[in-house]
């Protein structure tokens, strides 16, 4: 009989992303896999490869309305024994959580029942579910060498695997980087979750605007966009005479990364690994007023290696922009040494790495790490 892993994940690309790129890989060596998420996974995981897709109740804690913990944590307690009916009936090898509060019911209840379990934590800041379960779990999967706020006693768990990226995006691995001319065309993509979207939205046709009209010559712009913002985005590029494609998803995302000359993007984790496999330089604008500061370490590690340059969102203004965009646009060697030192960050192996952590932590023999 095939064995079973069991994959539990919070229902956004961010998480799912990585979980998917495990799943195609563990599939491709024979296991069967199920996904424990919640009902997000709907919008983010029709293309993930489990065998059964299963939700359970789960909750955000928070300190600052306590009147609401009660609930949530009854919401947590019914996750919880869910999930242990899930798990008693599938009978995994082993359970793998990638964070968000809902893998915390299921992550707890696997460790419950003695079943073989790691947590991957996809940012350089350990998240906040991850951080409790790291003291239950048998192993901690990181994507970065340095992972912060991870509890003293969970440090000999640490596994340095790197952040999944799934096959679509590995098809588009170290795709070859063509220098653009100042004559030739000259790609920008710019996206940025949905937050991000907004706040691209407003931000970029004021920048645009102030861009020297033998740059917009030449610019090709991809812009993920709100269908709410689509209209005035329209509008605005139209009477800059601007040559645009404005979308609200981008299905062929890794095919436009390796089109583009530059990325302008927050610095959300998956993003930050698909930069890297793919081998693109990018302006990073990292989501402020995060509680963790997560995606501002996540850029710190990117830029630190050369793959690009961080814009904190406060201190933003369109002229400067403008005139930094100029800068790059007839930098080309700055350009191609970025996109090269953005390839040299990245971890291609990822999948493989963390799919040999839970083959050895499903051995029966496994000592814990």
């Amino acid at each position: 009989m095939k064995k079973t892993v069991v994959l539990v994940s919070g229902g956004t690309g961010g998480h799912l992303f990585p979980a998917q790129a495990l799943a195609e890989e563990l599939l491709s060596r024979g296991y069967v896999i199920h996904l424990i998420t919640d009902e997000r996974v709907a919008d983010y995981g029709k293309a993930f490869p489990a065998n059964g897709t299963h939700t359970v109740p789960s909750a955000t804690l928070s300190l600052s309305k306590p009147w609401l913990l009660p609930s949530k944590l009854f919401r947590l307690l019914s996750g919880f024994i869910k999930a242990k009916a899930i798990l008693g009936n599938l009978r995994p090898v082993a359970v793998v959580g990638f964070g968000g509060y809902p893998s915390f019911p299921p992550v707890l209840a696997a460790s419950w029942l003695k079943i073989p379990t790691c947590v991957h934590d996809q940012n350089a800041v350990m998240g906040r579910a991850n951080r409790v379960l790291s003291y239950f779990v048998d192993a901690v999967a990181s994507s970065f060498p340095a992972l912060a706020g991870l509890p003293k006693r969970a440090a000999r768990k640490v596994v340095v695997t790197g952040n999944p990226v799934r096959r679509v995006v590995m098809e588009q691995l170290a795709a070859p980087y063509q220098i653009s001319s100042a004559d030739r065309i000259f790609h920008l993509l710019v996206f940025g979750g949905s937050q991000g979207a907004r706040f691209f939205a407003e931000f970029m046709p004021k920048v645009i605007a102030e861009l020297p009209r033998a740059i917009l010559k030449t610019l090709r712009l991809s812009q993920q966009c709100r269908a709410e913002d689509m209209k005035a985005l329209k509008l605005a590029y139209e009477e800059l005479d601007l040559k645009y494609d404005l979308q609200p998803f981008f299905a062929d995302m890794p095919k436009r990364i390796a089109a583009a000359h530059l990325v302008i993007s927050r610095s959300g984790a998956s993003t930050i690994a698909e930069l890297g496999v793919i081998g693109r330089p990018a302006i990073m604008v990292p989501l402020p007023h995060a509680i963790d500061n997560d995606q501002l370490r996540n850029a710190e590690s990117f830029t630190k290696a050369g793959g690009g340059w961080i814009k904190p969102q406060a201190e933003l203004e369109p002229i400067e922009f403008a005139a930094f965009l100029t800068r790059l646009r007839y930098q080309e060697g700055e350009l191609a040494a970025a996109a090269k030192a953005a390839l040299g960050h990245g971890k291609p192996d990822a999948a493989q790495r963390l799919a040999d952590l839970v083959e050895k932590l499903a051995q029966p023999e496994a000592e814990t790490i």
